[in-house]
Formats: C-alpha cells, sequence, structure tokens
C-alpha cells in the first residue's frame, strides 16, 4: 500500500519579505506544487494523499485562495485527507467551516475532525490527531493513539498528527509535544504501522516509521530540506515500511555568507551569484563580512543592485554585516579637492576608521565616491 504524505502547505501566505512582484509568484507556485503532489501520487499509484496540518496559512483568508486549491485537488485520482494544525485549527472561526471550503468541497478531499480511524480506501486506515485551538493542552497524537487496538490483519494504518516532538522540540515544557517513546510503542504494538507529522518544514525521519515529509514549498529560509513530499510504501503482512522523498518545490531560500578582503573578492561574489538558477524563484540573504575600500564597496554596491533586478528578493544591508568600508590614498585621488572640501574629506576618512560614528562617515564617503563618478 503506498501512499503521499505532505504537510505545512500554508496556502495563504502573505509573504511579507517579498516585493510586490514577487509575491504572486510566490502564491502560485505553492498551488502548482499542489498540483505536482497529485502527479506524483498518480505516478507511484499511491491510493492516497494526506496533509498533515497546516493546509492553510490561517483561518482567515480570501475564498479565491479555497476556490484556487481546489481547483488543483479536482484533478487528483485519488482521496486526499487533510488534517488542521496549529495554523489552521478547527476552532469557531475554522476555514473547514466557511461556506467557502463546505460547500465546494471536492468529494474525494476529506478533512479529519476526530482521531477514530478513518477508511481513506479499503484496505487503509488513517488515524488523525487534528488541532482544535492555536495552544493544545496536551499531547494530541498521544490522545488519538490512546484507544487504538492492533490494526486489523492486512490493514494499513497511519497516524497523521501535527506539532513537533519531543526529542526535538526546543520547549521542554511545551504541553503539545509529541512524545517519540510512547508514538514508537504504538508502532511496535502493531496498533498502527507508520507516523507521518507536519510542523517541521524540512524532511525528517525522526525514528524507524515517524518522519516529517516537509513541506513542499520553501516557507522561510534556515530550513532544511524543504520542498519535498514522502512516497510511502508499508507492507501490513511483514510490517516493512519504506519512504521515498520527491522533490516538488521549485523556490530556493539561501543564506550566503562571504568574507570580502579585495575587488576581486566582489567579483567573485558577483560570478556566484550570477550563476545562480532560477532567479526569479530564489531570494537571497547576505551575510558579508571583511575589509574593503571605497572602490571595492562600490564594486559591491552595484553587485548587489544588479542581484536585486534578477533574484525574488536579496537582503543585504550593510549594518546587518561584520564588513568594514576604510578608504585608501587612491579612492578620491582624481577629485583633486582643496581647502574646505579637502579639509571635510579628510575629516569624513579619519572618522570612518574606527570609533562612533565610523558608519556615517563609510555611508557619506560612499555616497560621496559614487556621487563623483568615481565608482563607475
Amino acid at each position: 500500500m503506498k501512499f503521499v504524505a505532505s504537510a505545512d502547505w500554508q496556502l495563504g501566505m502573505t509573504a511579507h519579505f517579498l516585493d510586490d512582484q514577487a509575491r504572486p509568484r510566490f502564491h502560485q507556485a505553492r498551488l502548482e506544487a499542489v498540483r505536482r503532489i497529485g502527479q506524483v501520487a498518480e505516478q507511484h499509484e499511491a491510493s492516497f494523499v494526506v496533509v498533515c496540518g497546516d493546509v492553510f496559512e490561517t483561518n482567515q483568508l480570501d475564498r479565491a485562495i479555497v476556490a484556487q486549491v481546489f481547483e488543483e485537488l479536482r484533478a487528483f485520482t485519488m482521496p486526499v485527507v487533510l488534517v488542521p494544525g496549529n495554523h489552521d485549527p478547527l476552532d469557531a472561526a475554522s476555514i473547514y467551516d466557511s461556506p467557502a471550503f463546505a460547500d465546494k468541497r471536492p468529494g474525494h478531499v476529506h478533512v479529519l475532525r476526530d482521531s477514530d480511524p478513518f477508511e481513506v480506501v479499503p484496505g487503509a486506515q488513517v488515524v488523525g490527531a487534528p488541532w482544535f485551538s492555536k495552544r493544545p493542552e496536551e499531547d494530541l497524537v498521544a490522545r488519538a493513539c490512546a484507544p487504538l487496538e492492533p490494526a486489523p490483519p492486512q490493514v494499513v494504518r497511519v497516524i497523521a498528527g501535527h506539532g513537533a516532538v519531543s526529542t526535538l522540540n526546543p520547549d521542554r515544557e511545551s504541553l503539545a509535544t509529541i512524545d517519540v517513546s510512547s508514538l514508537r510503542d504504538v508502532l511496535d504494538s502493531g496498533r498502527a504501522h507508520v507516523a507521518v507529522l507536519g510542523d517541521r518544514h524540512g524532511t525528517y525521519q525522526v525514528c524507524p516509521r515517524v518522519w516529517y515529509p516537509g513541506t513542499p514549498e520553501v516557507t522561510a529560509r534556515r530550513e532544511v530540506d524543504p520542498g519535498n513530499v514522502l512516497v510511502v510504501d508499508v507492507d501490513p503482512a511483514t510490517g516493512t515500511t519504506a519512504a521515498e522523498k520527491v522533490r516538488v518545490g521549485n523556490w530556493s531560500f539561501l543564506e550566503i555568507e562571504e568574507r570580502l578582503d579585495s575587488a576581486a573578492d566582489v567579483d567573485l561574489l558577483g560570478q556566484r551569484l550570477m550563476a545562480l538558477p532560477d532567479k526569479d524563484r530564489t531570494a537571497l540573504w547576505l551575510s558579508l563580512s571583511g575589509t574593503l575600500t571605497l572602490t571595492a564597496k562600490a564594486r559591491l554596491d552595484a553587485v548587489v543592485d544588479e542581484a536585486r533586478d534578477l533574484f525574488a528578493r536579496v537582503d543585504y544591508w550593510q549594518r546587518h554585516t561584520d564588513l568594514a568600508v576604510v578608504p585608501d590614498g587612491h579612492d578620491f585621488a582624481d577629485l583633486r579637492l582643496g581647502g574646505f572640501a579637502e579639509a571635510a574629506l579628510d575629516d569624513l576618512r579619519q572618522q570612518a576608521t574606527g570609533g562612533e560614528g565610523a558608519q556615517t562617515a563609510q555611508d557619506a564617503l560612499g555616497l560621496l565616491y559614487r556621487f563623483a563618478g568615481a565608482g563607475r
């Protein structure tokens, strides 16, 4: 029995970190990732798809987003099971109870509202652990599994939950933490065959038969291995479980760290950025260190400006880096200043070498250099 496990679609993300041009592309990419999930399921002859929480970014979304999601899901040739998570819990304002969802939901799309074993197809059950609020006060997966008896013969039983597990959660006092040892007991006792979880946005195996499939499209920087789904194959007779990671995402969020100490280093950074593929679907965060002359800094500014014209986002602010700009004797050699202007320039150069006001002096010198045309 094969099925596709996914999570954290977070459809309707506002993506404030992107500009007005990139944001619609990002929204469309998330919908396209849903489409590819259906294609992956069909190609691997999966019997169903399960989404482990946070299908939607929030319970308050424009109905057009729900309609667009359903347009993609109608193309799926197998059942789709949705488990509400912390972003879209089954509370009083649940999106799953809105007319936009309830009245238009395709018949093969199912929302798990309790933890009773749900027969998604003959020979397969999904036990969901839906969220009913944003701050549950217990381990919802443990509660869902507590009444389970051993799975019937020749029936694959899948646990579908959402949240941080005890072996990874930095908040040790969280009441909602999923206890891994208890979950393993459920699997070892035959009450279920496999558990798939949402909340961690990267694909990750917690322990044998317990996985986070991750988000199908990256949502934030520093996510480890996002953009995938898992094709899970379970043999109930032998208990053998295998999971294959399949890429469905098209966007990349990259953090680039570089030390720059010369114009040559800046040129190498520019070459590295220009060599990156899919620039319109790539967001960059630059973390730069080192020491540059004003000439090299002007070149860096030009490299960043060119990158901003091509990439979905380039985050670079000199004040948030360890990059120092120190003018040398050649930076203003062609200006031929004299008198008061030359004295002011010398004063700025001295202030720029360190101490209070160094950053302001460096900024002023950089502007002067660029305005004077020496950086062209």
